[in-house]
């Protein structure tokens, strides 16, 4: 079982930056990918960034290419969402998930972090 715990949600001036850290406790074998997800108001939660906690290329969703950047801090087994530019729009409840490589869906999931972005 992998357990995460997720910090760093909040309010923001839109332009601003933010930084949520999603902290991986618990045992998996095999290789884990985690991810953030986002869910914007009256919208499905959708896929936004994800990366293998042993290397390889991240993947963002185009809504936050280039604005945003997730990485990882193995001997932590913490994953951060650096979110840069961040508009309106971005305000929604961000969570960070895990599942083994090569699974389809994930199977372990923070609590969820509101951010909201103002002005």
């Amino acid at each position: 079982q992998v357990q995460l715990v997720e910090s760093g949600g909040g309010s923001v001036q839109a332009g601003g930056s933010r930084r949520l850290s999603c902290a991986a406790s618990g045992r998996a074998s095999g290789n884990i990918a985690m991810a953030w997800f986002r869910q914007l108001p009256g919208k499905e939660r959708a896929l936004i960034a994800a990366i293998s906690l042993r290397g390889g290329p991240a993947y963002y969703a185009d809504s936050v290419k280039g604005r945003f950047t997730i990485s990882r801090d193995i001997p932590k087994s913490t994953v951060y969402l650096q979110m840069n530019s961040l508009k309106p729009e971005d305000t929604g409840v961000y969570t960070c998930a895990a599942k083994l490589s090569g699974r389809n869906e994930y199977s372990w999931w923070g609590q969820g972090s509101q951010v909201t972005v103002w002005g």
